[in-house]
């Protein structure tokens, strides 16, 4: 943490805190709702499987790209000023979010959304330590702000699952004019919160610490640019393929201003990251396992919401139900978790974490995915133990990785040590959708294909169809069937088919939806098997690592403490 210094203000310490607490739970909230309504946007937008992962992650990658930026920015012109743009920005993105009626808005929303809640995070912590000087009262109010933090997660699926169980108007389809879908008032909600935490802030205490502190303007760009080059790419491949010239293009874009980054920050005199941290080989085994293990906990939770909601057709309550056994522990385990740290090594924690998220990948590969539970699917209700064990794990290893990261250097490189390890735990919890996606989406392609080519030349179908519909993801003919139906009655007719010929082709198509469509969420369900599975191994790998870890002592100095808890539960859901 950087030092902490004030400026004069007329503002109050109470309403400091408040403001301080209240910008924090509405950051996650709305950082959480995109997780527990990816199945439900997939079903209201009929969108594509890249679609759906812009979704999910570029509300991350909002936080992820500038993160180290914002904490920098509210030293070096006010922390105050910035609490009041990260606010407005969330009522911005959050009124988008409840607006948007296709996928491009919805993608939108999210960007703006992300942004917002990315300055709230860290500025809401260092406005709080900023008038908390002494060591130890600042480790118990950050420990309180993990708590507001906390809160938010389990607010935001159960607001989530509230909203849209009791305020969809009846009797009109999602998506359909003048229909409105109850998750819409989830982001009102947000929206409303966000005017609150404006208006206390207006009484809050400002306070700065500009002295020697410098943007590192064209670290932040080529890090930007090289992360979103990247994501877009992997992205982009979910639905074109790896080999596309797009996808290539992008990648090899996205690594050359990664490069570049590498190279400014080893120049420049303030970097973003001070690449020597990584020559200490502890913490480079610390960084890779918080990219690693926070991947595999939203692979788990993306391709949960979209198991349960899009493909088992269950209602959004019962998703936000699944995530508050997430969430949950991660808030009633604060005290646990932090005693934990304290008196026993931060890696034996953040092995056994890492170990129950595996159990969980592992458990959750195991059930037969895709089916509706009217059908013969697995019941929403049996994801509750592996979800709740994993949720266990997460609450060992958010706050252990960044302990043991500071326990691996020296004293003088605390601070950026913890703000680096953060950085590596956001990207990791970006990568959880967008990787999630790309192999769900593509072994559901894959195993899609044979089984949809016997299904329309059964129907009776040309070739020349059979090949036109080949094309179409699974997603689409399951959240998109009518869509799906118009582009290939277009294309026949384009193609020069006769009226009567095309009716013929989409009545064989429509006799054919049941059979197609089981089919399509059974292979989807093979592809988020193994996402799962994918994840577990993901978790087992970092436990493994773990072990490797020789930390400097077994228990954080008390310079430290505070760092920790920082750190603890500033994570993303």
């Amino acid at each position: 943490m950087s030092q902490i210094t004030s400026v004069p203000s007329r503002g109050t310490v109470r309403a400091t805190f408040v403001a301080a607490y209240s910008a924090v739970t509405l950051a996650q909230i709305t950082n959480a709702l995109p997780g527990a309504l990816s199945g439900t946007f997939a079903v209201e937008f009929h969108t594509s499987g890249a679609g759906l992962t812009w979704i999910a992650g570029m509300f991350l990658m909002g936080i992820v790209v500038f993160e180290l930026s914002w904490g920098l920015l509210g030293d070096m012109f006010g922390r105050k000023k910035l609490l009041y743009v990260g606010a407005a920005v969330s009522v911005v993105g959050s009124v988008l979010a409840a607006l948007a009626q296709t996928t491009e808005m919805m993608i939108f929303a999210q960007a703006v959304g992300g942004i917002g809640a990315g300055i709230l995070f860290p500025i809401s912590l260092s406005m709080i330590a900023a008038i908390t000087p002494d060591h130890r009262a600042r480790a118990k109010v950050i420990a309180t702000w993990a708590g507001f933090l906390s809160l938010g997660a389990v607010i935001s699926p159960v607001l989530a699952g509230f909203t849209a169980q009791f305020f969809t108007v009846p009797g009109v389809a999602p998506g359909a004019p003048n229909a409105f879908s109850g998750w819409r008032a989830a982001y009102l909600v947000a929206a409303a919160l966000a005017v609150l935490v404006l208006i206390v802030a207006l009484r809050a205490k400002d306070s700065a610490a500009a002295e020697g502190r410098k943007l590192d303007l064209p670290g932040q760009i080529t890090l930007a640019l090289g992360l979103i080059a990247v994501l877009y790419a992997t992205v982009t491949a979910v639905d074109a393929g790896f080999g596309s010239a797009q996808v290539i293009a992008s990648y090899a874009a996205g690594g050359i201003l990664l490069v570049a980054f590498v190279v400014i920050e080893s120049r420049t005199a303030q970097p973003l990251i001070h690449l020597s941290l990584f020559k200490n080989s502890a913490y480079s085994i610390t960084g890779i396992v918080a990219v690693t293990g926070m991947f595999a906990f939203l692979a788990v939770c993306f391709s949960t919401s979209v198991v349960v909601s899009g493909l088992a057709l269950a209602e959004t309550w019962k998703v936000g139900v699944l995530f508050v056994f997430i969430q949950g522990p991660a808030f009633a385990f604060i005290p646990v978790v932090g005693w934990l740290i304290h008196h026993v090594a931060p890696r034996w924690v953040l092995t056994a974490g890492f170990a129950l998220m595996a159990v969980s990948g592992f458990w959750l590969s195991t059930f037969t995915l895709g089916t509706p539970e009217a059908f013969g699917g697995t019941p929403w209700t049996a994801f509750i133990p592996p979800l709740l064990v994993l949720g266990i794990g997460f609450a060992l290893t958010v706050g252990s990785v960044t302990a043991v990261a500071i326990n691996t250097v020296p004293p003088q490189q605390i601070g950026m040590a913890s703000a680096t390890t953060n950085l590596l735990r956001d990207l990791g919890f970006a990568l959880g959708p967008v990787i999630g996606s790309a192999i769900a989406f593509g072994i559901g392609a894959t195993a899609f294909a044979g089984p949809l080519a016997g299904i329309l030349g059964g129907a009776g179908l040309p070739a020349e169809a059979v090949s036109g519909l080949a094309n179409v993801p699974p997603l689409g003919f399951l959240a998109g069937w009518d869509g799906v139906i118009a582009q290939f009655s277009g294309q026949a007719v384009a193609g020069g088919a006769p009226a009567p010929a095309v009716d013929g082709m989409v009545q064989a198509l429509n006799a054919a939806q049941p059979q197609i469509q089981g089919v399509a969420g059974t292979s989807l369900g093979q592809g988020f098997q193994a996402v799962y599975l994918t994840a577990g191994i993901a978790a087992i790998l970092s436990a493994i690592l773990t072990l490797f870890i020789s930390a400097r002592s077994s228990a954080p100095t008390s310079d430290a403490i505070a760092e920790t808890t920082e750190a603890n539960v500033e994570a993303v859901v």
